[in-house]
Order: structure tokens, then sequence, then C-alpha cells
């Protein structure tokens, strides 16, 4: 096999499916997310949903970022169990996650949490609950500019919202968070126009905020989409995520964002059932399956093929080159979404100068760790 940044030279010690990751191009990733904001460390607050490793939060950690992102209870304490000094849960906390997270805040004193509020009644519920243990909850509003997912509309009573919640003893209120993920236009120009316009409406209100003696609201602002908009902006905290491993998706829709592949699936051919048509063991439970056939992975090194079937444990292909491929032969596979994509695997092959050294645990795919 001809070798590629990416081929494994003792590729026969790793089971199929797997997933391969990339340290030297995480790294690399890494830099080139810092350099988008200036090199200012303290103006990242990158997303840990993407990858779920410690060893990957370490690695940004030692480039200087100590703020944090997450999506989930695991998450948010994989993040403070390895060092994390900030962590935001950007999540509107109700039911037993309430008490799940006083618990992880109790348990991590010297890290600085904080999580989100859209409403009075979430926050009336969270901000009992912190009062049960005479502690302050650090909220952040959530904002919905267009996406319509969670978050406040943009409207007068937004402005209403945040300035109750600024007086209300039991909230340490710091800020908006404005995720806007549905500004994915390939043009950047055309994406630029369109979260300028949508994140300006967010600016009149926290101008009138200010304007009525309040401390004008810290911005957590994006995603990966809008990364390269939002970077731009010198007071705002910015929340890429995808951008650390990357994958086939973002690099067709996010031509201005140069960022490496890091990580990889690799599959084996395990049958020819049928003259030109092979099957490989990458189903549904090793790769993302939400896009359509044709958008869940991209091979590396075969040529001339259409994904034409997939279930649990089998894909599918029409090869143009049927003779050329053999049983046993392994792929190199772009996942075309690497998020859950890496959420359906237990750990994490480390390739490093061509050869699998050892293994990262994706600890916080869990629902639960300890808290």
């Amino acid at each position: 096999m001809e070798e590629h940044w990416y081929t494994v030279q003792n590729v026969e010690q790793i089971d199929t499916p797997a997933l391969l990751v990339y340290p030297e191009r995480i790294a690399q990733n890494i830099r080139t997310m810092i350099e988008m904001v200036g090199g200012h460390t303290e103006r990242l607050i990158p997303h840990v949903k993407t990858h779920k490793m410690a060893e990957v939060v370490q690695m940004q950690l030692d480039a200087g970022i100590i703020k944090f992102k997450c999506a989930t209870i695991a998450e948010a304490e994989m993040l403070a169990s390895t060092g994390a000094l900030h962590v935001l849960l950007a999540y509107q906390l109700t039911g037993p996650k309430i008490n799940r997270f006083r618990a992880l805040v109790q348990a991590h004193p010297d890290t600085d949490w904080a999580s989100l509020v859209d409403n009075y009644e979430s926050a009336e519920e969270l901000g009992q609950a912190f009062a049960a243990i005479n502690r302050k909850a650090v909220i952040y509003v959530d904002v919905n500019n267009g996406m319509n997912r969670t978050g406040h509309l943009v409207n007068g009573a937004l402005g209403q919202l945040y300035h109750d919640l600024s007086q209300d003893s039991r909230f340490d209120l710091r800020g908006f968070h404005v995720y806007d993920g549905h500004f994915r236009d390939p043009d950047f120009n055309d994406r630029k126009a369109k979260a300028d316009e949508a994140f300006g409406q967010v600016r009149v209100v926290a101008d009138k905020l200010e304007r009525k003696g309040l401390l004008y609201p810290m911005m957590v602002v994006g995603g990966t989409p809008t990364f390269s908009v939002h970077a731009k902006r010198k007071d705002v905290w910015c929340s890429p995520g995808t951008c650390l491993f990357w994958d086939w998706g973002y690099a067709d829709s996010l031509p201005d964002q140069h960022f490496n592949w890091a990580a990889l699936l690799l599959t084996r051919i395990i049958s020819k059932p049928a003259e030109g048509v092979v099957t490989t063991d990458l189903g549904h439970k090793a790769v993302a399956a939400e896009n359509p056939l044709a958008k869940r992975v991209q091979f590396l090194n075969l040529d001339g093929y259409e994904v034409i079937g997939q279930s649990e444990e089998h894909l599918v292909l029409r090869v143009d080159d049927w003779e050329a491929v053999r049983v046993g032969d392994v792929l190199y596979g772009v996942p075309y979404h690497i998020c859950p994509t890496v959420a359906l695997h237990d750990e994490a092959n480390v390739i490093e100068e061509g050869r699998r050294t050892e293994c990262w645990t994706i600890a916080s795919r869990k629902r639960r760790l300890q808290y």
C-alpha cells in the first residue's frame, strides 16, 4: 500500500471498525484556532463535544487555553478532572441534572462553573438549588438569534429577563450565550453577512442594558461554522469545537477555514458478495448515520466507489475495480460528521509517526461518570 500521512504501519494491531487520532495534526489545529483569534487564548472557550477526551483537553491546556464549553455533565466532569479552570455547561438544566450539576460544582470548588438559562421558571429552579448550598449559580442567558433550538428570542423581553436576573442575588450573571450554528453558507461573505446581522440585534439589547447601568454582557458567540466571522471581534469569546478534529462535512462547506483532518475511521473489507460489490465492517454503530448514504464517509485510499447500503455492522460499496481489492484490505475514511461518530467509540487509537502507539479513552461519551 502506498504510504500517506494517514497510513498506519502496524495496522495489524488495530481491530476494526476503529477510530484513529493523529496528535500532530490535532496540535496544528489548536495552533490554527489560536492564530484565528490573533494569538489571544483568553478569547477561546472551545467546545469539547467533538472529542470528549481528557488528552485533547490537556493539549489545549498546554497551549494556554483555560476556558472550555461542554454539553453534558459527563463532559463537564471530564474537564474539571483534567484541570480546566473555567467550564461553561452550555445547556439549560432541568430535572435531576440540576442536582447532578450542583454535586459536581461542590466536588470541584476550584473550577469556575457556569450554565445557561433562557426563562424565569428554569432560572428559579436553578436558583433555589444553589441557594440551598449558599452558593451563587453562575449563568449566561441563552439567546435564540434564529436557530430556533434553544434560547430566548431577541426582543424587549430578552433585555428584561437579563435585567431581572442581574438583580437576583442568587445569581452571578456573566453575559449572553449566542450560538448561531444555522449559518453555514459555503461563501464566507454570505455567512458573515447573516451572522453579523443576527449578532447585531443582540448587540442592540446589550447596549441598552449598559445604558441602564449594567455591566456590558460578556458574549460567548458561535461555534465552528461562524468561528471565522466572530474571531474578528475583539470583545467576544469564541467556542469552536469540530475544528479540533475536522470532518468531511465542514471541509466541504467551510473553505475559508484551514484545519486538518485529525481523526479518521479505519475499516476492513470483510466480503466480496457479488461482482462489483464489497462489504466493510463500518456499520451504523461505527459512523454517524444521520445523513444520506452518500454523506457518511469519504475513503482516502479508494477511488471509484459508491456507497449502496449500510446496516448495523456493515457498509456496502459498489467499486469500479473489483479485482483490485481483497478481503482483509484496510480503508481509511473521513467521516462526514465527526462529532456523533466519536461518540460511537469507546477509545481512539493514537497514531504517531505512522504507528499506533496507545489508546485514549473517550471518557465522556458516557452519560454519567461519577456525578
